[in-house]
This record gives C-alpha cells, sequence and structure tokens, in this order.
C-alpha cells in the first residue's frame, strides 16, 4: 500500500479536483485505497461523536460504514446506468465503489466533533462537503456531462435509502430515543 499517494488522493477529494475522481475511476487498483477512506471517515464520525454514542459507536460506524457504501454505490449504479443514463454512460460497480468511496473524503474532519461545542456545525459541514463530492464522484463515474443529471441520481437514491432504513426500523421496533 502505498500511503504517500493515498493521502495524496484523499486531499485531491476533499478539495474536489474532478480530475482525480475521473483518475479513481479507471484505476481498479485503488478500490482498497476507497474502502480504507470510507473506514477512516466513519472512524471520524465516531471519534467526533464519542461523548454521545459512546466508544462502540467507533466500531458500529466503521461496518455500517462499509455497508452503507455498497449499498450506496449499487443503488447509484442501477439508477445511474438503468433509469437515468445519458448516451455516454458506461460504468460499472467497481468504478461507482470506488469515487464514492473517495467522496467520503470530507467526512475526515468529523474527527473534530468531539469537541462538543463544534460538533454539530462541523457534522453538517462534513455533511455538506461530502454531498457536493459524492454528486462528482457520481458524475464522473457514470460518465455523465450533466451535473444536474448527477444530482438527481444522488436525490433519487437518497429518498430509496432513506425508505429502506425505515422498512428496515420498522422490523426492528422503531427509532428508540438514545
Amino acid at each position: 500500500m502505498n500511503w504517500h499517494l493515498l493521502w495524496r488522493r484523499i486531499i485531491r477529494a476533499a478539495k474536489l479536483e474532478t480530475s482525480l475522481y475521473e483518475e479513481i475511476e479507471k484505476d481498479p487498483g485503488s478500490l482498497s485505497q476507497a474502502m480504507i477512506v470510507v473506514v477512516l471517515s466513519a472512524v471520524a464520525a465516531g471519534i467526533g461523536s464519542i461523548s454521545k454514542i459512546g466508544i462502540q459507536g467507533i466500531f458500529i460506524g466503521a461496518l455500517t460504514g462499509l455497508i452503507g457504501w455498497y449499498v450506496w454505490a449499487m443503488l447509484i449504479y442501477l439508477i445511474g446506468t438503468r433509469l437515468l443514463p445519458e448516451s455516454q454512460t458506461h460504468s460499472n460497480l467497481g468504478e461507482l465503489l470506488r469515487t464514492i468511496g473517495f467522496s467520503s473524503s470530507p467526512g475526515l474532519i468529523r474527527i473534530f466533533g468531539i469537541v462538543d461545542v463544534f460538533q454539530r456545525l462541523i457534522f453538517s459541514l462534513a455533511a455538506a462537503w461530502m454531498l457536493v463530492a459524492m454528486v462528482i464522484a457520481v458524475k464522473c463515474a457514470l460518465d455523465y456531462k450533466s451535473t444536474w443529471r448527477a444530482v438527481g441520481v444522488c436525490l433519487i437514491g437518497w429518498v430509496i435509502q432513506i425508505v429502506l432504513l425505515l422498512i428496515l426500523f420498522s422490523f426492528f421496533g422503531g427509532l428508540k430515543p438514545i
């Protein structure tokens, strides 16, 4: 594992460099790096919210982060290539896993949520930044010309994911207050 290359890519992904997302799309060898980014981002969120969820949140966050990454990539693949493709759209699940994984890079700032006073602000900033990175990642992986189509694919995927989570929570007795 080339750690120097990984950190350079994380920084470029967080800087929203389209060329980085295009590079990762074409590099099948970067899948393990994308997985590391997803885990680091989830661990940062766990550490950043440790005062509210405890130490177990780090491990649960990493596991759910990996599962969510895969499910999200699959949803985006199906929506983007089957429901809303453009004429030049050509993609596969691997390309989406890689680009979407790196779109988690801005989530690393969530570690600073450990300072309770700033937690909500930092998590909100990270969510917005990650959303912009996600749109760029989806646009690149699906070879879209239209940014708005990428936004639409992400929005549809988000709605489907919320519905799936609500169904899942209903099987486990609904949401419980913390």
